[in-house]
């Protein structure tokens, strides 16, 4: 999960650079929604994985 934390990160700076840079801003928004969807996508990988898992140990049972 430490992965999503760094994605969240990116995603807040790309953020706080669109409030500041108003020239750009546009440009940082879009930046700023595709690391929210990376975000996203870490996050259903990383329970797609967890479920994986917990199948396998059922499956043993």
């Amino acid at each position: 999960m430490n992965r999503l934390v760094e994605i969240r990160s990116q995603e807040s700076l790309c953020r706080e650079r669109a409030a500041l840079d108003f020239e750009r801003r546009v440009f940082w928004l879009t930046q700023a929604q595709e690391w929210e969807q990376r975000a996203l996508d870490e996050t259903a990988h990383h329970f797609r994985e967890c479920n994986a898992v917990h199948h396998v140990e059922l499956a043993r049972s």
